[in-house]
Parts: C-alpha cells; sequence; structure tokens
C-alpha cells in the first residue's frame, strides 16, 4: 500500500479541518483487500483498500479520512445499535440502509474549503431529502429502491452501522482503543470546537455542544479551597524570585524572594464499580479536566484515584486520557477516600465522582470534599434490602450531566 499518499492526505485533512486533527491521528490504518474503498470500526481502526489508495487524487482521500473518522466522532456504531434494537431492523439490509442514512448525515457540510468531493458521495440530495437532519430522521424516510441501487457497494464498516464485519480484528486486535479512550478523543475535539469553533461547519458545531455536557463549574465549586489552601499553614513555604519581597525596599542591593500562594492539591476519586457506564467515566474524565483547568492549569497538583470495592493506583494527572481506570466490581469508596488522605502530601480538596452507591467515611476527612453524582432514576433495586446512603452533610453534592 502506498503509506506516503495515504498519510499525506490525512495530513492534508489536518490542515484543512484542524479542529479533527486528534480524531484523525487516534485512527489506526489497517491495509486490506476485503474493503472496497476505506472503512472503520467500533475500536477506531481503519481498514484501506490499497488499489483504492492508488487510484483516488489525494485531496478527494483527505475526504474521505474525514467522512470515516466522523463516524466514529458522531458515535454512529452505537447509535446503529440502539435504532436497529428499537425499531426491529435486521439483516445486511437494513444495516446498509443505516450506513446510508449515516453518510447522509455526514455529508451536507463535510466537503468544500480545501476537500474534495468524490463523484460517488452519498447526500441528502441522491434521495431527494433535505439536509442538516440525523442519522435517525433520515432512517424515516427513505427504503431501499431504486434510488439506492447503486450503493449495493457501500461499506463504511461496523463504526458506521455497529454490525461487525468478518475483516474486524475485534476488541483484543493490535493498535484498537476502549470504551474511556474512545471518548477522551471525542471531548477532546468536542473542547476544541466549543472552544476555538473557527470555520466549523454548523453541523460540527451542533455536534460539539451536544456530543458531552458542559462541565461543572469547578473555579466556583473549588473557590473556596483555593482560598483556604492560600492561607493554610505551610501554603506559603515555596519561594519565588518572580515577585521579589516587600521587605526587600529596606535592604538596598539585596532581593529577597516571596512566598509563593500556591493553588490546592486536589484529588479526584472515581467510581469505576460496575454501575458506573463507559459514558459517565467518558464524562468524569472530561471534569478531571475542567479540575485542573480551575487550579490554574497545574495539572501536577491534580491526582486521580480509580476506586470500586478497592482503590487503584493513584496517577498524577499529565493527560486526563492517559489515565488508566480500572475496576469493573463493586463499589466502597471508603477506600478511596483513605487512600487519598494517606498520600503525601495530604490533599486541600477530595472530588468524588460516582453514582452514589456507595457507603461513605463515618468521619468528616479534615479537607474540603465535592461528591459529583451520576444521575439515576432509582438509585437502588426497591425489591433489594440494600439502600444505598445519601452523601454525608459535610460534602458538597452537585450532579453531574
Amino acid at each position: 500500500m502506498d503509506t506516503e499518499k495515504l498519510y499525506a492526505a490525512r495530513l492534508h485533512a489536518a490542515r484543512v479541518r484542524p479542529y479533527l486533527a486528534t480524531a484523525l491521528f487516534a485512527l489506526h490504518p489497517v491495509a486490506s483487500s476485503r474493503v472496497p474503498t476505506m472503512a472503520v470500526d467500533r475500536h477506531w481502526r481503519c481498514y484501506v483498500s490499497p488499489a483504492f489508495v492508488d487510484r483516488t487524487p489525494l485531496d478527494e482521500l483527505a475526504g474521505v479520512w474525514v467522512h470515516e473518522v466522523s463516524h466514529l466522532l458522531r458515535d454512529h456504531h452505537r447509535r446503529g445499535d440502539r435504532v436497529a434494537a428499537e425499531r426491529g431492523l435486521t439483516g445486511p439490509g437494513e444495516r446498509l440502509r443505516i450506513n446510508i442514512a449515516a453518510d447522509c448525515e455526514i455529508n451536507d457540510d463535510v466537503y468544500g474549503d480545501g476537500l474534495a468531493r468524490p463523484a460517488d458521495a452519498v447526500d441528502p440530495q441522491l434521495l431527494g431529502l433535505s439536509d442538516g437532519e440525523l442519522m435517525e430522521d433520515y432512517l424515516r424516510q427513505f427504503r431501499l429502491g431504486p434510488r439506492t441501487q447503486n450503493l449495493v457497494w457501500l461499506d463504511c464498516g461496523s463504526g458506521a452501522d455497529g454490525m461487525d464485519r468478518e475483516w474486524d480484528l475485534g476488541p483484543n486486535g493490535a493498535h484498537g482503543l476502549d470504551d474511556q479512550q474512545c471518548d477522551a478523543v471525542r471531548f477532546r475535539v468536542a473542547q476544541g470546537l466549543v472552544g476555538s469553533p473557527g470555520h466549523a461547519s454548523k453541523g460540527w458545531k451542533r455536534w460539539a455542544d451536544e456530543a458531552f455536557h458542559p462541565p461543572q463549574p469547578w473555579r466556583e465549586l473549588l473557590g473556596a479551597a483555593v482560598r483556604s489552601a492560600a492561607t493554610a499553614p505551610g501554603a506559603g513555604d515555596d519561594y519565588s524570585y518572580g515577585r521579589p519581597s516587600r521587605r526587600s525596599a529596606s535592604l538596598p542591593g539585596i532581593v529577597l524572594p516571596s512566598l509563593r500562594r500556591r493553588p490546592p492539591r486536589v484529588v479526584v476519586v472515581i467510581d469505576t464499580s460496575g454501575s458506573v457506564s463507559d459514558a459517565e467515566l467518558g464524562s468524569a474524565l472530561l471534569e478531571v479536566t475542567a479540575i485542573a483547568r480551575a487550579v490554574g492549569g497545574r495539572r501536577d497538583l491534580v491526582t486521580v484515584l480509580s476506586c470500586d470495592a478497592a482503590a487503584g493506583v493513584a496517577y498524577a494527572l499529565c493527560r486526563a486520557e492517559g489515565i488508566p481506570l480500572t475496576g469493573g466490581g463493586g463499589t466502597d469508596l471508603r477506600a478511596g477516600f483513605a487512600k487519598a488522605l494517606r498520600l503525601t502530601p495530604r490533599p486541600d480538596v477530595i472530588v468524588v465522582l460516582t453514582d452514589g452507591q456507595t457507603p461513605w467515611p463515618s468521619a468528616e476527612p479534615p479537607c474540603r470534599t465535592v461528591v459529583g453524582l451520576f444521575p439515576r432514576e432509582s438509585s437502588w433495586d426497591e425489591d433489594s434490602e440494600y439502600v444505598p446512603d445519601l452523601p454525608p452533610d459535610w460534602a458538597r453534592v452537585v450532579e453531574i450531566g
């Protein structure tokens, strides 16, 4: 396969659609003669036909890169599975219809401004439909028939409609991303679009607004902790010459350092028990990023600790999407509190992100505590004897998502 041409096309796509660069470079290409053009699976692998690369101009190839990664960013595989289950859509014919509808959602605004439009691209006009609608809406408006008979070749892979293909490497194959890593890529792209939308299309701006809930106002929630940390004993023990001490004025020719006030140290305990979904773990990573911004971007002051019935390894924050969230068992966040308080230096704030189905410490920790709750229609099974405790009064409670 002409990998130089393939990678040059991806680089061109990233240049003309910079807000998608993170997602484009998260895709791992796999050469495969079994795909008609290019196709993706739900684990962010991109299967590429070498013959297709040879015969396709570079600018069109860049457009196909953007098209395929759009399926994954817009979560078409999970949405396809969900709509198929809700409407009883079974068999390859219905999955083809889902693929066509997903293409209509993407292709109405993906081309132009540096991306050439392939002659066989599927768009709503081809089916006599309006632009700007979602895959689920398009599915209600057409059936397979004369207008779609020339589209039987279309196959963007399991990442477009949710149905596994024989060429898929599967969840245990090489270079695949797990659900948490996929969500991490999505929220980084969404954050970039919301923060610096630039020339992004209306469709992408809408997606960014809806992809993830806005994070909590952690600057306000941690405000009291910031003030407390700045005035606490030992909080100003870090000397800095960036701002000379006022006492220097009384000592001509001598520059004295001043005490530097630091933001609070924060430990984030994330509930990774089996009752917390992958989507909620993705939301937790979004909150971790917002917490890091709230403490002035000092990621060295933020530590992430995963906990189910036992506390995991405490990781200093480098990148939110690089933190492994391990667990999947029962829930007892008391172990997470205990481990957080054993860390050196001790945290000024403990933030707990959980669904609330856990016992809580009997005593108030010697630091401020914020509990972020994932919403639940019912916090417990009414037929069960177990009733989870409410978060304690000494914790500030907010709802996540």
